[in-house]
């Protein structure tokens, strides 16, 4: 199964997202038990997510 984890599990809790995935905690809980769809749009967007949180100063 594919996944977006690069192995840097850290939370950002103001974004919701783990800083490496750029997942949510749900998302990331639950990644076995979704279909290849849901995972497939998730990570869509994953790169926008990624690229909005490097470019937040807080």
């Amino acid at each position: 199964m594919e996944s977006p984890c690069m192995k840097i599990c850290t939370y950002e809790p103001e974004a919701g997202l783990c800083l490496g995935c750029g997942r949510t905690l749900s998302e990331i809980a639950g990644w076995a038990t979704f279909t290849d769809a849901e995972r497939r749009r998730i990570m869509a967007e994953l790169p926008a997510r990624l690229a909005a949180l490097r470019k937040d100063p807080g």
